[in-house]
């Protein structure tokens, strides 16, 4: 009996070994194809009962999806037109700061060389690094070129496939159907129909949680007077969505340019301050009154989905892999064949 039960675990493991093997290498090369269909799907999710909303007070099916798009898009511009607007400011002051930069390297480069390394030895080392870069430049700027391309595309197929994806959505349902016809149909019209409100709900609120936040991220670094506060602020909310290392990165580029802009440590540290308050604002009143679903995925399986997604897709991988994570987890929770991947993933209800 548990020789028995002990093949079918290891057979079991070698199948999901398979599976992960094959699907990482289908996701990879794959990759120009699936990610923008994947964003498509993701914001299909999100305009999917705006849609139902104005078709239920008489809009057209293509009407609704048109309207419900464009205004995703509006509002994705003004917010770009912001942060655009913020960064050619801080551009423009880039010859001032430049000045500050170049003294404070002065003054490190003295603290240096007053504890052994000479100058000289300081000079040769940056020269090395510099003609490495400098070597890898052409190729640094054949795939910003490159990518470049793809994000123009991207931009033209990704609302095509959303506006597909919606339009057809009865007949995906048919395929879903015909793909699992073991699956009574009420219960997987269940689950789309709750993976679908989960994701939305989850991502309504966390769009208030960003706004939230980046706002008092703004204000803290307005009344320290840090330049550029609003991009500094709304960079530092949008970067929360990695756990604890999101936080610090968005903060090293507000500390450093409050301590070349004031040359006092104090400033560094009342920045760190604010940020420290409004992440404990966020994670105990903010996130859990913002955000009345949540993809109950724990950290540690979060953390590994937004470094497997940066192998196999880049940033754009970063992004996608966590929703879903979160969105299998919660297929996962109500399917009782699936709850040690339930378990796997996070809480299990």
């Amino acid at each position: 009996m548990y020789s028995g039960r002990k093949q079918i675990a290891e057979r079991w493991n070698l199948q999901m070994l398979q599976y992960i093997v094959y699907g990482s290498v289908i996701l990879f090369f794959g990759r120009d194809i699936f990610i923008p269909i994947s964003f498509a799907l993701l914001i299909s999710f999100i305009l999917y009962p705006v849609c139902t909303w104005m078709q239920r007070r008489g809009a057209g099916k293509l009407t609704a999806i048109i309207i419900a798009l464009s205004l995703l898009v509006v509002i994705g511009l003004l917010l770009i037109t912001l942060l655009v607007t913020q960064a050619l400011s801080f551009l423009r002051e880039w010859p001032a700061l430049q000045t500050k930069f170049t003294t404070v390297a002065e003054t490190v480069s003295q603290l240096i060389a007053d504890r052994g390394i000479t100058k000289e030895q300081q000079s040769d080392w940056l020269y090395s690094v510099v003609n490495q870069a400098g070597g890898k430049a052409l190729q640094v700027l054949s795939d910003t070129v490159s990518a470049s391309v793809f994000s123009a595309v991207m931009l033209v197929l990704i609302p095509v496939y959303t506006i597909l994806i919606l339009y057809y959505r009865h007949q995906w349902m048919e395929i879903i159907y015909r793909i699992f016809p073991d699956e009574r149909r009420d219960s997987l019209q269940k689950v789309v129909t709750l993976t679908i409100e989960t994701y939305y709900n989850f991502i309504k609120g966390m769009g208030i949680v960003y706004l939230i936040v980046g706002t008092l991220n703004s204000i803290g670094l307005l009344l320290l007077g840090v330049p550029h506060a609003v991009l500094f602020g709304f960079i530092a909310s949008v970067l929360t969505f990695i756990p604890y290392v999101g936080i610090t990165i968005g903060s090293l580029l507000p500390i450093a340019m409050a301590w070349v802009t004031y040359d006092s440590i104090w400033y560094p540290i009342g920045i760190i301050g604010i940020f420290t308050f409004v992440q404990y604002l966020e994670a105990n009143i903010i996130f859990p009154l913002a955000v009345s679903q949540r993809l109950n995925v724990n950290t540690f399986v979060m953390l590994i989905a937004i470094f497997t997604g940066g192998l196999l897709w880049g940033m754009a991988g970063m992004i996608l892999f966590v929703p879903f994570v979160g969105i299998l987890k919660l297929i996962a929770d109500h399917n009782p064949r699936w709850k040690t991947i339930s378990m796997m993933l996070g809480q299990h209800h």
